[in-house]
């Protein structure tokens, strides 16, 4: 069991790299990575500002507010995506010769996931900066940017798994396109990220309990302020945690599928 364990571990270890010097040697993909939640933070920091002033909005700065709502919808995004790497290999015949090697068919997906929250933790850190720079405070500390950290990790998992899964079932980028948008945008504004709860109207409020944005951004809030309801952490990021797994196994299967159909 140890020698089986050890050969996943290296197997998905050299996906990762090799993921990761591809990635390298396009590092403007990484640049529009980081650029896009900047431009978010400074986009929506500065249009939804007054909104601060709103009787029941709850707190008394915005920016403060929203680092959490741009840090989970960055990775979000960040997710939607990861399964066009797949698709770039199904089309110039890489994923057919990886299928006719002995590596675990979940190291290919592991692999690759490993990369995707690695620029996902990346993202993370910038928006955290970029936030501080704009006025921005975590009262949490370290150990609630930690947390917060960890939180849009889980939610990355979730959805990079999606994304692949996906890519490997429709095989077609304009599909995944397609496919991706009709999930994040309603995620986005079916959820908490960028207004309170208590501003949305009744339905919104029902269905962002649902969404696993809304999970994610309420851990990350309440771990970066000065009252952590630590049940709250805890119960939400089983949920992602649970989530992930049945996502990451459901990509497996669908990686599976796509070789018996060779």
């Amino acid at each position: 069991m140890s020698t089986l364990s050890a050969s996943w571990a290296g197997q998905t270890s050299q996906v990762t790299r090799r993921w990761t010097i591809d990635g390298i040697r396009q590092p403007w993909g990484l640049g529009v990575a980081i650029m896009q939640p900047v431009v978010w933070l400074l986009l929506f920091g500065n249009v939804f500002s007054s909104v601060a002033t709103v009787p029941g909005f709850g707190a008394d700065d915005y920016m403060t507010f929203l680092v959490p709502g741009i840090l989970m919808m960055t990775v979000l995004y960040s997710g939607a995506w990861a399964g066009t790497g797949f698709i770039d290999d199904i089309n110039s015949g890489v994923m057919d010769r990886m299928l006719t090697s002995p590596v675990h068919r979940s190291s290919l997906v592991a692999g690759q996931l490993v990369q995707q929250l690695g620029i996902c933790f990346v993202q993370g850190l910038c928006v955290i900066g970029i936030g501080a720079l704009a006025g921005a405070s975590y009262a949490g500390g370290i150990l609630g940017m930690l947390v917060a950290l960890g939180a849009s990790l889980l939610l990355a998992a979730a959805f990079c798994s999606l994304s692949a899964a996906v890519a490997l079932l429709a095989r077609d980028q304009t599909a995944l396109i397609g496919i991706s948008t009709m999930i994040v945008l309603p995620a986005t504004f079916l959820s908490t990220a960028l207004m309170p709860a208590s501003l949305l109207p009744s339905w919104v409020q029902a269905v962002a309990d649902y969404n696993p944005l809304t999970w994610a951004v309420e851990i990350a809030r309440t771990a970066m302020s000065t009252d952590v309801d630590w049940t709250l952490v805890g119960t939400r990021a089983l949920w992602l945690a649970l989530l992930a797994a049945v996502v990451a196994w459901w990509s497996v299967r669908a990686m599976r599928t796509y070789q018996r159909s060779l």
